[in-house]
């Protein structure tokens, strides 16, 4: 259970890092998993506008009160292993508010809400369907996170539920990575291969360490600015991947023994990420992954 919760850690950290730089473009207009017009009959008496589809993983949204919801989506390589991050979940979620087990949802589900004096309000619900995972949940700004906003959740999570076939994760292929990237990296015995979405792969191992790639559209003067930013990492400038090119190392905070190398061409940037989950031979190193780098750039 340990391994599984190293790897959400790695996934939730993927998801992040792939989220910020698409928060400039323009506002998705649907969520595979959930229609405008499903959601606002599932929750009528909140106002909800989609403010990011997140390649097929998941969607996020901002209601009129300044309220969040964030609905994900994880597919996992099996039913078993599937069951593993489903247990990991609970517990999480667990340590942050009591739950009680939720029926009508996929093949189990579990929901609850944040105590009055919580210093975060949150109502969630997380549900188990095959190889899939599904959580919703709702951040509300200035009230409860009480049982009257845990039931219009529900309803929106039997709805969602349905449809986390639509999610454009894949197991077994990338556009951006192969298996021969994760030399000297990744156990290659245990190592899985997955497509995260629309630009963005991941490869992990047994021991949840990670590689990722992910690929968006983005002017050169939004990279260069990225170049200038303080940053907790240390930086250095790859001038043989282009005058944009630069990479990060020995980070203060977040993992430290993470590096990552950021590559731009033809109006896309990418970013390419190896995350071990404790020191590593190549731990702060941008020379091995350069290699990787090179051939992500070819591709852009």
């Amino acid at each position: 259970m340990p391994t599984i919760a190293r790897l959400l850690s790695r996934l939730v950290l993927f998801l992040a890092l792939a989220a910020i730089p698409a928060l400039p473009a323009r506002a998705a207009e649907t969520c595979p998993f959930i229609s405008a017009q499903e959601l606002a009959g599932a929750m009528p008496a909140l106002k909800w506008s989609l403010i990011s589809n997140q390649d097929g993983r998941g969607c996020i949204y901002q209601g009129g009160r300044g309220d969040t919801m964030m609905l994900s989506v994880f597919r996992n390589p099996d039913n078993d292993r599937a069951k593993e991050l489903y247990a990991t979940f609970v517990k999480t979620l667990g340590e942050r508010m009591p739950l009680n087990a939720v029926a009508g949802i996929g093949e189990e589900g579990q929901g609850g809400t944040t105590a009055a004096g919580a210093e975060r309000q949150e109502a969630s619900i997380v549900a188990l369907s095959g190889d899939y995972i599904l959580q919703i949940s709702v951040y509300p700004t200035g009230r409860r996170a009480d049982g009257a906003l845990l039931g219009p959740i529900t309803e929106a999570a039997r709805i969602a539920i349905a449809n986390v076939g639509k999610s454009s994760e894949r197991f077994g292929n990338c556009e951006w990575l192969a298996a021969a990237d994760a030399d000297g990296f990744l156990d290659s015995s245990t190592l899985t291969v997955q497509r995260t979405g629309a630009g963005s792969c991941m490869m992990f191992d047994r021991e949840a360490n990670t590689m990722t790639a992910a690929v968006i559209a983005m002017s050169r003067d939004t990279v260069v600015s990225m170049m200038k930013r303080a940053s907790p990492c240390k930086h250095v400038a790859i001038p043989e991947l282009g005058s944009e090119a630069f990479g990060e190392h020995s980070c203060t905070k977040g993992n430290g023994n993470a590096v990552t190398i950021y590559v731009w061409k033809n109006g896309r940037q990418a970013l390419i990420v190896f995350a071990p989950v404790k020191p590593h031979p190549e731990s702060g190193s941008v020379e091995r992954l350069k290699a990787v780098a090179a051939r992500v750039y070819g591709k852009l």
